[in-house]
């Protein structure tokens, strides 16, 4: 496989195979793009340890949702509007200062009204989002933060935090590349865009992370060449009747022969050129320089009035600068930025200079990081128009062109007035510049045109007739030359592009293999009861023009991909493009954030979703934020080992995250609360500790049978028909039957024998409690003892007795 292969070695490799043609390859090689730099960011894993949110889209006060670190999943429930996506969005935004919402990712522009309401309108603090991450197994976690300035979405700066308090910059952490290559983060905006866009757009990105998109630019140039070749191959076409017409009607014997010469069947280039050749010996060198007199040409007045009202608007600028000390603002910002490094070197908040003590406390600080900034945005606007001002005197020079070769040696006006105007490239005063500039200009293009009309005239009179033609026919003579030389180039690019193509198939071929086996796992965990099929994914096209193929097929007949596909089946296509990439080998991003991929999706294709998201995640970190109720019964129903977190928003959107414990242990120990409590009437306690425990118990038998229910040919029922199973049943006893037996209305007396001795009087003896003349809860805390250790008892077995006639 060549995935591990830099893609300009892999090209320079195959070139040193190939049977090309010299000068095609070597043409390949000039395209070739430079070897990838070495890599700013850290090698990761990236682990993601909390969000926080504050005065950010519907959070208000500042909350913090912590993440477990590492590899597992992780599921941010709660009902619409209570803020989820607004951390999936701060995660986003934290690390990339991107988001999908208001930068039309999915082709949608948004207005400006929902542009502008990122702000929560219940928080007077300063918005700001943060991400805790670790950057490899290591070293502490760093902390990002974006905090807004300003009113617009972009108007906001990001710092980064170790632990330790130093600042660091974002691309020392995070490689801005990888971020845009192997994106962690799906939106749900973008669940839909990523299959709604063009397919040349999925081409690009697929090309992109699959390390060839450099393709693209290759192909774009060898295009560009053939082109190129192509239109200097036809202008001999038109000079050809352009030379003709002006030959035509000449009384003169050389516009004779070139006519004959340039009207045969294939014109004689040699007749011309020995023709033009021989006017020239006798024509002498006067007429020569004539003709280079007529077109001479001297400085444009426009072009240099626009360079020179540039100059002075720099020279302006520079000068309101000057006024503006930016050179104090940056020397300040440098005596600063010592002061807070000797404080934290020094770990003491006492002044160096006076000795005043406490005087450098954390609220200096702060007031002075704030200064800092200030005075470096002063001194780098400062920089900008010191650059802009360079740039302005630099095209004023560019414009200044050296005496021509013609008027080297004259001593004539417009000689003189060309070395002045030459000297003028040496001149570095701006004021004088333009002024010196301004002066000469317009009297040397003024001169060259009196100097260029008279010499036009005077050939005209010498030769009035015959220059036109034979200018023409030299003009045509020198585009018949570089046509030729310009079909052999076409020639080699056309070879090139031919023999590139075919290689870009291939490579395309190979990297996809196993990019198309991991997007058809996806999908058929996700669609495993559709009738729709995915088969190969193909890149098509040329590496830039190109599409992508689909293979879809309804009950083996192939289809169109996007006209049969339900919104839940194109969501899975989605994520079948988009884990992929984003689990990548060489990604370094441990984690993935997906907000909202349940919706659209039947219950199956939820029970897929948590089969796919929890094969992610022995590898990778993933957070899934959701509203969706399926999905975490679907994760406790194939015993999915997950972390739940539930969101909540209650009045001026003061968001609350609570960690959701197993609910069997979380059933137990509310019974186990009450029967402690001394202060509960016996009465109470001898009717509400055992319905406490029976409650528990069937929760524990209801996730056993999720988790193990079978059907006749031992296929793991789905979560619909379980729930089908599960609803109808009343009394504990039933629920225990269909745990252990797989029927509700078995009898499992030796089954819960065999698990716990003394587990069905338990279960008798909790039934009792909810009848008449009820005894008496004696050891109120060992009967809820003896009940979980049942429960964890029937929690464990994962063997179902099944009925005879099979479970129904």
């Amino acid at each position: 496989m060549t995935d591990d292969i830099p893609l300009s070695q892999l090209l320079n490799d195959r070139l040193n195979t190939s049977d090309l043609a010299p000068g095609a390859a070597d043409l390949l090689r000039s395209m070739l793009p430079e070897p990838p730099p070495e890599r700013i960011g850290r090698a990761g894993p990236v682990y993601l340890h909390s969000i926080t949110a504050a005065g950010w889209r519907g959070v208000g006060a500042e909350t913090t949702l912590d993440l477990p670190h590492g590899p597992g999943l992780t599921v941010v429930a709660g009902r619409n509007g209570t803020g989820k996506s607004s951390f999936a969005e701060a995660a986003e935004m934290a690390l990339t200062g991107f988001n999908a919402r208001w930068d039309g990712s999915n082709g949608k522009s948004r207005t400006a009204v929902w542009k502008e309401g990122w702000r929560n309108l219940h928080a007077s603090s300063v918005p700001q989002v943060s991400l805790k991450v670790t950057l490899d197994d290591i070293s502490a976690p760093v902390t990002v933060r974006r905090t807004w300035y300003g009113e617009k979405v972009h108007e906001a700066s990001t710092t980064v935090l170790r632990a330790d308090g130093a600042e660091q910059k974002l691309d020392e952490c995070v490689d801005a590349s990888m971020l845009s290559l192997y994106r962690p983060f799906l939106p749900y905006s973008e669940l839909g865009s990523m299959v709604d866009g063009t397919l040349s757009d999925l081409h690009n990105k697929i090309a992109k992370f699959i390390g060839l998109g450099q393709l693209g630019e290759i192909d774009d140039r060898l295009a560009a060449r053939v082109k190129e070749c192509k239109g200097v191959e036809v202008r001999p076409r038109d000079l050809r009747s352009a030379a003709a017409e002006a030959l035509s009607g000449l009384d003169d014997q050389r516009a004779v022969e070139a006519t004959r010469a340039l009207g045969a069947r294939t014109p004689d280039i040699d007749a011309v050129r020995a023709l033009l050749d021989r006017d020239a010996v006798t024509d002498g060198s006067a007429d020569s320089r004539l003709r280079a007199l007529a077109t001479l040409s001297g400085p444009d007045e426009e072009e240099v009035a626009g360079a020179l009202a540039r100059l002075r608007e720099a020279v302006a600028a520079v000068e309101d600068v000057r006024h503006s000390n930016a050179e104090e603002a940056r020397r300040l910002a440098g005596l600063l930025e010592n002061a807070l490094e000797h404080r934290r070197r020094s770990g003491s908040a006492d002044c160096p200079v006076c000795g005043a003590e406490e005087r450098l406390d954390r609220a200096w600080a702060e007031a002075t990081r704030a200064e800092i900034e200030r005075l470096q945005a002063e001194a780098a606007g400062a920089e900008a128009v010191h650059r802009t001002f360079g740039g302005a005197r630099r095209a004023v020079h560019d414009l200044v062109q050296p005496v021509p070769d013609l008027l080297q040696a004259e001593d004539s006006e417009l000689a003189g007035l060309w070395r002045e105007w030459a000297l003028c490239r040496s001149l570095t005063d701006p004021v004088e510049l333009a002024n010196r500039v301004e002066r000469v200009a317009p009297m040397l293009s003024q001169a060259c045109r009196q100097v260029g009309e008279e010499a036009a005239r005077r050939l005209t009179d010498r030769d009035t007739a015959w220059r036109p033609a034979a200018v023409r026919l030299a003009e045509w003579l020198v585009a018949v030359e570089e046509a030729a030389e310009a079909t052999h180039r076409r020639k080699e690019a056309e070879t090139a592009r031919a023999w590139f193509k075919t290689l870009t198939n291939e490579l395309r071929g190979e990297r996809m293999a196993k990019f198309v086996k991991q997007s058809q796992g996806v999908w058929k965990k996700l669609c495993e009861s559709s009738s729709v099929s995915l088969g190969d994914i193909t890149l098509k096209g040329t590496a830039r023009q190109g599409s992508v193929q689909l293979d879809v097929s309804v009950d083996d007949q192939e289809a169109p991909a996007y006209s049969v596909m339900s919104q839940g089946e194109l969501h899975s296509l989605a994520l079948s493009l988009f884990i992929p990439r984003a689990t990548h080998d060489d990604s370094p991003f441990g984690f993935l954030v997906i907000d909202d991929p349940v919706q659209s999706m039947d219950t199956q294709k939820v029970e897929g979703l948590a089969t796919v998201l929890s094969e992610c995640a022995r590898r990778r970190q993933v957070v899934v934020f959701t509203h969706d109720t399926r999905l975490q019964q679907a994760i406790s129903h194939l015993g999915i080992e997950a972390t739940i977190l539930h969101i909540a928003r209650e009045a001026d959107s003061v968001v609350t995250v609570d960690k959701r414990s197993d609910p069997v242990q979380q059933a137990f120990k509310e019974a186990r609360a009450v029967s402690l409590d001394p202060r509960l009437p016996q009465s109470v306690a001898d009717r509400v500790i055992p319905a406490l425990c029976r409650f528990a118990l069937e929760i524990a038998c209801t996730e056993t049978a999720r988790r193990t229910l079978r059907d006749e040919r031992g296929r793991r029922l789905g979560l619909a028909k379980v729930e089908e199973r599960i609803s109808p049943l009343v009394r504990t006893k039933e629920y225990v039957a269909l745990a252990l037996l797989g029927d509700s209305s078995g009898r499992p007396e030796v089954a819960v024998e065999r698990l716990h001795a003394g587990g069905w009087a338990l279960i008798n003896e909790l039934n009792a409690g909810s009848h008449p003349g009820l005894p008496t809860v004696d050891d109120r805390k060992q009967l809820v003892t003896r009940t979980e250790r049942l429960a964890g008892a029937i929690r464990r077995d994962r063997t179902i007795v099944v009925p005879q006639g099979g479970a129904r």
